[in-house]
């Protein structure tokens, strides 16, 4: 695929992501994740806390309780529980991930990770390309105004 129909594509999936992300009831940050293998949509998920609990990810204080999922880890899980693999797959992203998140990815065979806004703590990118996965910062996603 050449580099500018590439760069259309990485924009239409990461503003996909930034709208599931506005599903998250997450109220400091919502966070979204799309999984791509061979341009088709094999997962998606939104930072959020397990099946079966309130859907309320701070507590009194407003912060986040230690139990809420991260998008990607919620996207990488869909993806063990089906057919589908993430071997080789692109995972696009509101927000570049943890350290921890990083450790999914990695493991999960995602080989390229598309993310709009860096987090505050850069070691889960630099985790990720030190095992070789391709990163791209995309910070701007632009829309059409009709």
């Amino acid at each position: 695929m050449n580099e500018g129909k590439r760069s259309k594509y990485d924009k239409a999936y990461l503003r996909m992501a930034h709208e599931w992300g506005k599903l998250s009831y997450c109220v400091r940050r919502q966070v979204g994740a799309i999984i791509v293998k061979d341009r088709m949509i094999i997962s998606d998920g939104y930072n959020g806390t397990p099946t079966g609990f309130e859907n309320f990810c701070e507590d009194e204080e407003g912060y986040t309780k230690w139990y809420v999922l991260h998008a990607e880890a919620n996207a990488i899980l869909k993806v063990a529980s089906s057919t589908q693999s993430c071997q080789g797959a692109t995972l696009y992203i509101t927000m570049s991930p943890c350290k921890e998140c990083s450790k999914l990815i990695h493991q999960s065979g995602i080989k390229r990770v598309v993310y709009q806004t860096a987090y505050k703590d850069d070691s889960g990118l630099r985790f990720l390309q030190k095992a070789g996965v391709e990163l791209q910062h995309l910070p701007v996603i632009e829309e059409k105004v009709i």
